[in-house]
């Protein structure tokens, strides 16, 4: 089962050798980990997995190779588990607003919603569950989680239909693995069109017909002739869009991501969440604690430079429009002024996004973002990166 286990993980360009394998069974040996399959997860992720990039991968053969075995073993009778019936985790019922009910709740507005919000948390003094007043869940209350309102505040628990104007609640992304394996070569044949070569370096690669030039021209004796090596000269700063309704396009993204990698040697990414704001980030295990300001970015890279921002652009407007909407801070400008600085600094700039091209018109932020990228907003496929690569290229629309 083991050796079954460690091919597949291999097979999945996880590096693990025969070390990590034998470190796997001196610690079953020596019983350091209880007989449940969670406790044989984590500690053979600890044992096998050496760098946290590869979590994700791990997790995902994990999950395929070890699917339904924990109904082979009964429950450890110290730690019993509770059986819910899953009809009983179904909603009790389903909420549904009439168009008359939305209109009413979204011409609150911004500052009305938070006042009201100052007011609720005044006076409510305990948990309250459904309804459409108090701050809870499952209800058509603006504040609260799990409920159905289509421009309410998002108070911890997950969201259903992706509406919430703002969201108060500690949230976890991963970055994105680079070392992905693409399904097909597209992507990065399609990136290979924006390549500039440049010969940079020191001079260690041999130049065979100036050599062979140069050594007729010296009666036959050999004279090397020795080059810098060429690189793709092109210089590419990366903006990735990071944590919620973006969990969905992780693929996609994870795919462009290792392209890029492998085809441009001056690249630079950040990482930030809904709309670029007055920070960024490199490491989302960190993002909390080391943030670089996005004005070292515009002071850091030259209009040389060609930006490429990733992202569905989904969000509240307000989002983009107004100060101290941000879902995860206080920001002290809108989004849109940092969008505007960002776009000036680089006039060979695009936004690249998943969502399917025919839904853009749907989404007011999505409108307001193409507006404000000057129409270089082009789809995730190759044919939206054939048409980015175009304008990169130009520097035009």
């Amino acid at each position: 089962m083991l050796t079954g286990f460690i091919e597949a993980l291999r097979a999945n360009g996880l590096p693990i050798g025969l070390g990590e394998y034998l470190t796997l069974l001196d610690g079953l040996r020596a019983r350091v980990t209880g007989p449940s399959v969670e406790d044989f997860y984590f500690y053979a992720r600890l044992a096998l997995i050496k760098d946290e990039r590869h979590y994700d991968r791990y997790d995902r053969v994990f999950a395929d190779y070890f699917g339904g075995i924990e109904a082979v073993f009964p429950p450890d009778p110290e730690h019993p588990r509770l059986a819910i019936p899953a009809e009983w985790l179904r909603r009790l019922s389903e909420l549904h607003l009439s168009d008359e009910e939305r209109a009413q709740i979204e011409e609150l507005g911004w500052d009305e919603l938070m006042r009201r919000l100052i007011e609720r948390l005044a006076e409510q003094r305990g948990e309250h569950h459904g309804g459409d007043h108090w701050i809870g869940t499952g209800g058509s209350s603006p504040y609260g989680h799990s409920g159905v309102n289509p421009a309410g505040v998002r108070l911890g628990g997950e969201g259903r239909e992706g509406r919430a104007v703002k969201v108060w609640d500690r949230r976890e992304y991963r970055n994105l693995d680079d070392t992905v394996e693409l399904g097909t070569r597209n992507l990065k044949v399609a990136l290979r069109k924006l390549r500039q070569f440049a010969r940079s370096g020191a001079a260690d690669t041999l130049d065979l017909d100036d050599t062979i030039e140069s050594t007729a021209r010296n009666a036959g004796w050999l004279d090397l002739k020795l080059v810098p090596e060429r690189h793709n000269a092109v210089k590419v700063l990366l903006l990735l869009d990071v944590g919620g309704s973006m969990d969905w396009h992780v693929r996609i993204c994870e795919e462009l991501f290792s392209a890029a990698r492998a085809e441009f040697k001056h690249l630079k990414h950040y990482y930030f969440h809904n709309c670029v704001y007055e920070s960024v980030w490199i490491d989302n295990r960190r993002r909390r604690t080391e943030r670089v300001p996005t004005a070292e970015l515009l002071n850091t890279y030259g209009p040389d430079w060609r930006l490429v921002i990733v992202g569905d652009a989904t969000m509240s407007p307000y989002e983009i429009t107004q100060v101290n909407a941000s879902v995860e801070h206080v920001n002290e400008e809108p989004g849109a002024v940092w969008l505007q600085r960002l776009f000036a600094a680089w006039p060979r700039a695009v936004w690249l996004n998943p969502q399917p091209e025919t839904a853009w018109e749907q989404t007011m932020s999505l409108r307001l973002i193409q507006r404000l990228a000057r129409q270089r907003m082009y789809p995730l496929t190759l044919a939206g990166i054939d048409r980015a690569i175009r304008s990169l290229r130009s520097g035009e629309a």
